[in-house]
């Protein structure tokens, strides 16, 4: 990389800065007369003048008082009495916590921008059975809409002709599409998955579903409290009592030096170091197990939660459809064969129910060593909003849901029933699989539970933290989630503004919420949050991007480390705070008596930083410590 390039990095352009600032003060302190003038002054140019310019700046425009108006003074103060190397020390340990406090400013998200990307540009206008393509925001009230295979849905609005599949995941996170007919209500922003249908436009513009999460999410945003460093939220009393002493000291002492010696030592530079040091050590420590910490002060508040809320699909679950029975009710058709009959059916499906089936089948022969193929369908139709009809051995199959049942004109066999109805009360989807004159069996399909969602929620709940359970599914799936991984409160058929309400309820309550999510439909719930952890692998963009912290493996095993880690982090600050404090206070007194100068007493009180920062590095190779029980599994 050329210089040039190299420069157009703050980041690195910082870096540099701050190496050649440490050797002008190696240079001073060592070989002070290497040089005509004072290398110390180097490290003043470069580190001391921002300083000194932000808060001449932050004071005159805003009468703003932060650590650096301390800094300042002691830095001039110091030089009036010839001090050099005191003040370009004191000028560099500052802007070293100041690049670090730039390291955990959290950085512009994209998210709202691919909200709105998703949002179709143009929509089919149907007058006088003439469709017409229009801008979709010239789409009025009342307007009949067509909506082809694959198209999103540009407004809110009712069917009045045709059957068809939507793909709602971004409003519900329903990891299935759900089936449409005559009457029911569609979402903007949703996709057509199959066949084409007309509806009526109900709500247009600003009003459409997509368009009131878009602002949820701003709104969101826009509402979440940044945490303010603490030499800065102490910085007025840190500067009235630091003058206040320097004036006492030099009214009873008579003694400049030691005035300036008190503002020297009184500089915050340890305060202003204890909290971004550890910040950025229990960032590296999430890093090492996966964990991506995209907001400085995620970890910050992580510690103050109280309740952990969690969306249901592709969190808790894996959010893919797959076989979880098979059930045949015709003597001599094996569930084995049932199931091969029906994956020939699906096998030129594009519905992941369909897909789902046809996985199982090849897993089950990849389990028994086998490599045959599956038979094709000699003929094959698909029953948009119902299921799909084939030819398999020359004879016709049906597969699909009640609808289809329906229009067959076939019942269920009494064998049926109890099955049926425990798939029902788990949430399971259910395709029916029959011939041209009965009812051959029924395949149960449901999202796969991950294997560390239960022992995940009962560490949250050790360590004194309320759970719940999100979701846009339905109750039956929710309860039966819940049940299994322990969670006791339980909201089902949530969507977006829903979740963003009762996180918003029960902030107000005092009880800060931590959400997992990994679907747009959560994205305003993650940012509403105190703080939002979005799944890495499985989750969109645009939650991702709306989260403060990501799983960058879907590893929620790692959730109850990540919060004994933010709150080890705490406690590592505080003890950092109190000791950095208390060398201050030691520093002043030895000051004031004269004991140390300006150089001596800097160095003294960098003695503070140095140990922040090596208590703060402990973070780097902390690990929450396991129960026996989970090394057993």
């Amino acid at each position: 990389m050329s210089l040039p390039a190299f420069l157009k990095n703050s980041e690195k352009r910082t870096l540099l800065l701050l190496g050649f600032s440490a050797l002008s003060l190696g240079v001073s302190f060592f070989a002070p007369g290497i040089l005509p003038f004072d290398a110390a002054w180097a490290a003043i140019l470069l580190c001391g003048i921002p300083i000194v310019k932000g808060a001449v700046v932050g004071l005159v425009t805003a009468f703003d008082i932060k650590a650096d108006v301390l800094v300042s003074l002691a830095l001039v103060a110091s030089l009036v009495i010839g001090e050099t190397f005191a003040a370009g020390e004191v000028a560099f340990i500052m802007a070293i916590g100041a690049f670090l406090e730039e390291r955990t400013v959290s950085k512009a998200r994209a998210g709202i921008e691919k909200l709105v990307h998703l949002t179709p540009a143009t929509a089919r206008v149907v007058q006088d059975g003439t469709e017409h393509v229009v801008a979709a925001e010239q789409v009025e009230v009342g307007d009949v809409l067509r909506v082809l295979a694959g198209e999103t849905v540009a407004v809110d609005g009712v069917i009045v002709m045709g059957q068809t599949s939507i793909d709602q995941s971004v409003m519900t996170g329903e990891p299935i599409p759900v089936d449409k007919g005559e009457g029911d209500e569609v979402l903007s922003g949703t996709v057509n998955q199959f066949g084409t249908f007309d509806m009526v436009a109900q709500k247009v513009g600003e009003d459409s579903s997509l368009q009131r999460m878009i602002r949820l999410v701003e709104s969101a945003d826009a509402g979440k409290a940044r945490i303010v460093g603490v030499a800065d939220r102490w910085a007025t009393w840190i500067v009235v009592v630091a003058l206040a002493a320097a004036a006492v000291t030099w009214l009873v002492t008579g003694e400049a030096i030691r005035a300036v010696t008190v503002l020297v030592v009184f500089c915050p530079c340890a305060l202003v170091l204890a909290t971004p040091t550890a910040i950025m050590a229990g960032i590296g420590n999430a890093t090492r197990y996966g964990i991506l910490v995209s907001q400085g002060d995620a970890l910050e508040r992580l510690a103050q939660v109280r309740c952990v809320a969690f969306d249901k699909t592709g969190t808790l679950t894996f959010g893919k459809p797959a076989v979880t029975e098979v059930e045949s009710c015709i003597d001599g058709l094996s569930d084995e064969h049932l199931l091969e009959l029906t994956a020939s059916a699906e096998l030129r499906s594009e519905h992941p129910l369909g897909k789902a089936i046809v996985g199982r089948w090849r897993l089950g022969r990849r389990q028994q060593g086998r490599k045959d193929a599956l038979p094709e369908p000699e003929d094959f139709r698909l029953l948009a909003g119902r299921g799909v009809e084939a030819r398999i051995g020359g004879n016709m199959l049906f597969a699909g849901n009640e609808a289809l049942l329906a229009e067959r004109g076939l019942s269920l066999p009494p064998s049926l029933g109890p099955g049926v109805a425990a798939a029902r009360e788990q949430g399971a989807t259910l395709v029916y699989v029959m011939d041209e004159g009965q009812v051959l069996g029924i395949l149960a399909l449901s999202d796969t539970l991950r294997p560390d969602a239960a022992r995940t929620v009962r560490e949250l709940g050790e360590a004194g933290l309320e759970t719940v359970l999100f979701t846009g599914d339905s109750a039956q799936a929710a309860q039966h989630v819940a049940r299994r991984t322990g969670i006791a409160e339980v909201r089902a058929r949530c969507l977006p503004q829903d979740k963003l309400a009762a996180i918003q309820s029960a902030q107000q309550e005092g009880r800060p919420v931590c959400m997992v999510g990994d679907g747009i439909n959560d994205a305003p719930a993650l940012k509403c949050a105190q703080v939002g952890i979005a799944m890495g692998g499985i989750g969109s963009d645009i939650a991702i991007e709306a989260a403060d912290i990501v799983l960058v493996s879907d590893d929620i095993g790692e959730l109850g480390h990540l919060l004994s880690l933010s709150r080890r982090m705490m406690r590592t600050i505080h003890l950092n705070l109190a000791a950095s404090m208390a060398l201050n206070f030691v520093a002043i007194a030895l000051a004031v008596t004269g004991i140390l100068d300006p150089v001596l007493g800097a160095l003294v009180h960098n003695v503070g930083s140095v140990a922040v920062i090596i208590n703060s590095s402990l973070l780097l190779n902390w690990r929450r410590r396991k129960k026996a029980d989970e090394y057993r599994g």
